[in-house]
């Protein structure tokens, strides 16, 4: 199959070098980044024409909306646009309207799994988008992940990430907090996840990826908080939440009080380039005051 991958940075350019190693064609396109084993082109148009899949993944819906006014023009009748990105619901369906109307396939597919997950190969992707576009990029799925969930139509995939990290986030923020409780308690750390990890305080932010250093599974905590994921983009998937909560009209106070927390974090507390578990020593070193 031949395949365009436009956005080659920390998640894309080892998702592009899997798909190299299981026998694809990829021709690629970045404004910054240039991996080795790919064909670059000198556009992103360019690295679209002729590809059966073009895919995307890039900051923010602002600059998938800018490459895909580029690329769409430039695709062949029935190829299929998926976008991996993590965006705004409203750009994924903007995205895809767009796409439709011009005879193509397209898809929302952002990612869980962080850039182990893309170099390994065990991303699980949330997809929203037609039967037809999502079974002509389910074989890439496999190649790049260990799960591909169709979840809808277009816009399901971003709805469906947006509501997993807003949980991540929340629950992360109530994890270091315990953390940070029980260190002024007297607790023990060991003893604390022991307790935790096996009864009704069991999350996935305890028991995989525990923000306390030397203590439950192997994480960021044990690297001096190096990251993982960055506190700044559980920032930004918690402003999107936000952004889509207004759009909906939902409820979210406490996705709403974690996106400020993380906002005090990450830009006015020196929390950017850390972790996003960095809230426990950001925890530690506060009162209530």
């Amino acid at each position: 199959m031949n395949i365009a991958f436009i956005g080659l940075g920390n998640m894309g350019a080892p998702m592009a070098a899997n798909l190299i190693k299981a026998g694809h064609a990829v021709t690629g396109f970045d404004t910054m980044a240039k991996p080795e084993g790919l064909t670059m082109a000198a556009s992103a148009a360019e690295a679209a024409s002729g590809a059966d899949v073009v895919i995307t993944m890039l900051p923010n819906g602002a600059i998938l909306r800018t490459v895909a006014e580029q690329v769409i023009p430039a695709m062949k009748p029935g190829a299929v646009l998926c976008d991996c990105s993590t965006v705004d619901v409203d750009s994924a369906k903007a995205v895809a309207q767009q796409a439709e109307a011009a005879g193509l396939g397209a898809l929302d597919a952002p990612v869980s799994g962080g850039i182990g997950g893309a170099a390994a190969g065990t991303l699980t992707f949330m997809v929203g988008g037609s039967d037809a576009a999502f079974a002509t990029v389910k074989p890439l799925f496999d190649i790049m992940g260990q799960k591909a969930v169709h979840c809808g139509d277009a816009g399901a995939g971003q709805a469906a990430k947006i509501c997993n990290n807003m949980i991540l986030g929340v629950t992360m923020i109530a994890t270091c907090e315990a953390f940070a409780l029980a260190d002024k308690l007297g607790l023990d750390r060991q003893k604390m996840f022991d307790v935790v990890s096996t009864s009704s305080g069991y999350s996935w932010t305890m028991n995989a990826y525990t923000p306390a250093p030397g203590v439950g599974a192997k994480s960021p905590a044990d690297n001096g908080y190096k990251p993982g994921f960055a506190a700044e983009l559980m920032l930004k998937d918690l402003r999107l939440s936000q952004q889509a909560a207004d759009s909906a009209d939902a409820d979210t106070p406490m996705g709403q009080l974690a996106a400020q927390l993380y906002e005090q974090f990450v830009e006015r507390e020196d929390g950017r380039g850390m972790d996003f578990s960095a809230m426990l020593p950001r925890f530690e070193k506060r009162g209530r005051g």
